[in-house]
């Protein structure tokens, strides 16, 4: 590897001399990479490219090949097209949708990926989407505690999605990840989320941190249910994972603070996509119940309540 100079590109390099394309491949890394919940070690040896490597290719200084891009690309369970950032098409209509969206305002895509939604019979009803509840956010924010408490008071059954996910794979999360990967979990909680939405006409929802990661899925969800950021500070999330027992993906990582940063950074336009967003942040158990209840039924009304 070698920092690329002048001579190696199409533009100019920055004050740095790095190279804007590598820069902006380096940002599209990190960005990846935190949207998935992934430290550089455990990025590492799913891509089998080594922690040096891949440091400089998110500073922006590793001209890496192609094969190594692939390699980090399937790690992230991303396209490789979406790492380095190409943004053709493989089809003329599909240029066109493409200039359609582009420069658009968020609330323009939100009107357009809903509008999409209902011409492909993607999209719930929506008194069928009110019906069901889902929590989303980081852990350690509180979705199963208030989810659980939620469904009590409606009358409804409650659902962790990792819970479902570890009955059909017939086995736990660890185990998936570690014997199967990233991508095959992704598949369980795509399959889950299908036959739960399917079973369950009226629930609550605990969904796992990293379903905005996968498009697919959460498409589903935001089509199918009524969805709640439950969010909260860096430092309550890590204090009560930690109270769990649960340092995953954080575990034997000395900066697990910056790492959570990164990913709750990476994933908040996702996490913003909801419904409702709930701020847990140095409120009691009993206080963040008592938003919830009262910012769902200003956004639902009265009659959804038990």
């Amino acid at each position: 590897m070698h920092k690329v100079s002048a001579s190696d590109a199409d533009t100019e390099p920055d004050s740095s001399g790095r190279d804007p394309f590598l820069v902006a491949l380096g940002e599209r890394a990190r960005s990846l990479r935190a949207r998935r919940g992934m430290t550089r070690r455990a990025l590492s040896g799913a891509s089998e490219v080594s922690e040096r490597h891949l440091a400089n290719l998110e500073l922006g200084v590793g001209n890496a090949s192609i094969l190594v891009l692939r390699q980090v690309a399937n790690a992230l369970g991303a396209p490789l097209a979406e790492l380095i950032g190409d943004e053709t098409t493989a089809t003329a209509e599909g240029l066109l949708v493409r200039e359609l969206l582009r420069g658009r305002s968020e609330d323009d895509l939100r009107r357009a990926r809903l509008a999409l939604g209902e011409l492909f019979g993607v999209a719930g009803h929506p008194a069928a989407r009110s019906a069901r509840i889902a929590l989303i956010g980081l852990r350690g924010a509180g979705k199963s505690t208030l989810g659980q408490m939620l469904a009590d008071q409606l009358g409804v059954p409650f659902m962790e999605l990792n819970r479902e996910v570890e009955r059909m794979a017939g086995a736990d999360l660890d185990e998936i990840h570690n014997l199967l990967g990233v991508a095959a979990y992704r598949r369980y909680e795509r399959r889950a989320l299908e036959a739960t939405l399917q079973d369950h006409p009226r629930l609550v929802i605990a969904a796992p941190g990293g379903i905005v990661s996968d498009p697919a899925s959460f498409n589903l969800l935001l089509s199918h249910c009524f969805t709640i950021w439950i969010k909260a500070s860096p430092q309550e999330h890590m204090q009560r994972v930690m109270a769990q027992g649960d340092l995953r993906p954080m575990a034997g990582n000395r900066e697990a603070m910056e790492d959570l940063r990164r990913i709750l950074e990476g994933r908040a336009a996702l996490y913003a996509r909801a419904d409702l967003q709930i701020d847990t942040s140095g409120r009691t158990l009993e206080e963040a119940f008592r938003l919830l209840r009262e910012g769902l039924r200003d956004a639902i009304g009265p009659d959804d309540d038990a």
